[in-house]
């Protein structure tokens, strides 16, 4: 878990703009952790963490873009049913919103990483910190299947 420099780029919708900021990430060596693409009817907003926001920043200035920058949430989560939910309720018990959020599938290790943006990030990483797993944590037990009989 830790606090990290979002990118939030705002496009015109048009072949090409979208590949152009891909592109140029791939050029500079940029990879891209986690990614979301909004669109509306005149223009798209992109939204991008990547492992190395200096790179990433002095590369995004050189597209003439309208970008900014806000620092989010990212959390490692186990890739199974319920893992957000466990952590959006943790948030929610100690009154923290969630403004969003979105997810990648298949991080390193089978697990997946959540962007969160939250009005406190250094409360919100207290209170996960201390966050206690639930049952759905845990292993499930495994059961002999049951057989039915007629009378």
């Amino acid at each position: 878990m830790e606090k990290v420099t979002q990118f939030s780029i705002f496009l015109a919708n048009k072949a090409g703009v979208l590949s152009r900021i891909f592109r140029e990430m791939a050029k500079a060596k940029v990879n891209i952790s986690a990614l979301a693409m909004m669109d509306a009817a005149e223009h798209g907003v992109l939204r991008m963490v990547t492992e190395d926001a200096d790179t990433a920043r002095r590369t995004l200035s050189g597209l003439n873009l309208p970008i900014t920058e806000t620092d989010c949430l990212a959390i490692t989560l186990a890739n199974r049913p319920g893992a957000v939910a466990d952590i959006c309720e943790k948030l929610a018990s100690e009154h923290i919103n969630v403004s969003y959020l979105y997810c990648t599938t298949g991080a390193s290790g089978g697990k997946t990483l959540a962007v969160l943006k939250v009005p406190e990030i250094k409360k919100a990483i207290k209170v996960l910190e201390n966050h206690k797993p639930g049952t759905r944590d845990k292993k499930p037990s495994v059961r002999s299947p049951r057989v039915l009989t007629r009378r």
